[in-house]
């Protein structure tokens, strides 16, 4: 299995060098821009994606908020099991690096000594995206865009043939789709019970102001205190 790509007449490898010719012919500014964006960046821009549509669906405090922060809990989870499964499919496959087989390769990352197949981080990106599409479809396109985009940087970094990003986005989206029914039927009933609780129901809908009929109303606790305060002010 370690020989996946040996010979460089075969596609994988040729939109490898194609892709990461595009490197060489790059300013080393922009190549070291990338090889950030691509081991770091783009990961942390989809965790600040998922946390920007909690806080999106926190404000809103929809009659369904527990189900959507229980998909958006759900985006993570999916990435770490998507990564564990890949444990043992890297060990089996065995395949090396390609720049370990292939000369004349621009790497933009040193230190790695691992196998390549498949992409921990084409898997963790798509798994974020696909996990955050189930929750909201708008901030789901953009994470899925910004998954493609890792795979791309994967490849023109250097560290990955493009079969590995395509393998890591398939083992992505297959365990944030095919486990989520359980997760959703697992998470919605915790995140509901949390809710409900009074310290952390602000991690599911906002304690200021609700939208009832797409007018602005007080939540029954706030509603509470406004009339105390009136009756105060009347007293006075």
């Amino acid at each position: 299995m370690a020989g996946l790509a040996e010979s460089g007449s075969n596609p994988d490898v040729e939109l490898l060098y194609d892709i990461n010719g595009l490197a060489k012919d790059a300013p080393r500014w922009f190549d070291r821009v990338m090889g950030y964006v691509g081991e770091y960046g783009l990961l942390l821009a989809l965790i600040l994606l998922i946390v920007w549509c909690w806080w999106s669906v926190r404000r809103k405090g929809a009659e369904d908020a527990a189900s959507s922060v229980a998909a958006l809990v759900w985006a993570p989870l999916a990435a770490a099991i998507a990564v564990l499964v890949n444990v043992p499919i890297r060990g089996f496959v065995e395949r090396p690096r390609p720049f370990n087989d292939h000369q004349g390769l621009e790497v933009l990352v040193t230190g790695k000594t691992d196998y390549s197949f498949v992409s921990d981080h084409a898997t963790i990106a798509m798994a974020l995206g696909v996990g955050l599409f189930v929750a909201n479809r708008k901030f789901g396109l953009a994470g899925i865009g910004l998954a493609l985009l890792e795979g791309f940087c994967r490849i023109y970094m250097g560290v990955h043939y493009p079969t590995d990003v395509v393998g890591g986005f398939a083992l992505g989206t297959a365990v944030a789709l095919l486990l989520s029914p359980l997760a959703m039927a697992l998470l919605t009933p915790l995140m509901s019970a949390i809710e409900r609780s009074p310290r952390g129901g602000w991690l599911i809908k906002s304690r200021g102001r609700s939208r009832v009929g797409g007018q602005d109303a007080l939540i029954p606790g706030a509603r509470k205190e406004t009339a105390e305060a009136e009756e105060r002010d009347l007293a006075a």
